[in-house]
């Protein structure tokens, strides 16, 4: 019997520490993206977006080289990213920039796609820490 309950606890331990992370319907959902690499910025952008059109309110945060995306004076580069980061914010996506990043990478703010938000702490942690939020990042 002792045998039995221990098998019982530790399958239950087991599953509720190692079972599957399930989201809700409605969790918000933060994308870390540091890449301007094509493949993979239209990677996170895309599924950003089919995260959002599932429900799930989308923070994406652009840093390091992906801040190159949010300028339109990349706009030939990166048209494709472009085009959906329009519409993620026209579908009410916060697309957050790094302001130490676009310093880094001479991106003007005035360069910015329209919709998009220079961030700052306040901003990147409250995406970041809202409760029950999924975060990725590529």
């Amino acid at each position: 019997m002792r045998y039995l309950v221990r098998i019982l606890l530790s399958a239950t331990l087991f599953l509720g520490v190692a079972g599957p992370g399930l989201a809700a319907a409605t969790d918000p959902l933060f994308i870390n993206m540091t890449t301007n690499e094509e493949h993979r910025s239209a990677m996170a952008i895309g599924f950003g977006k089919s995260q959002l059109d599932r429900g799930h309110p989308l923070t994406l945060f652009l840093n390091d080289k992906g801040v190159l995306l949010a300028s339109k004076v990349n706009a030939a580069k990166y048209a494709n990213q472009q085009k959906i980061l329009s519409e993620l914010v026209a579908k009410g996506a916060v697309v957050l920039v790094c302001p130490t990043c676009i310093k880094h990478y001479n991106v003007q703010e005035s360069d910015l796609l329209p919709g998009l938000k220079v961030s700052n702490p306040e901003l990147t942690g409250g995406a970041l820490f809202q409760d029950n939020t999924k975060a990725l990042s590529w």
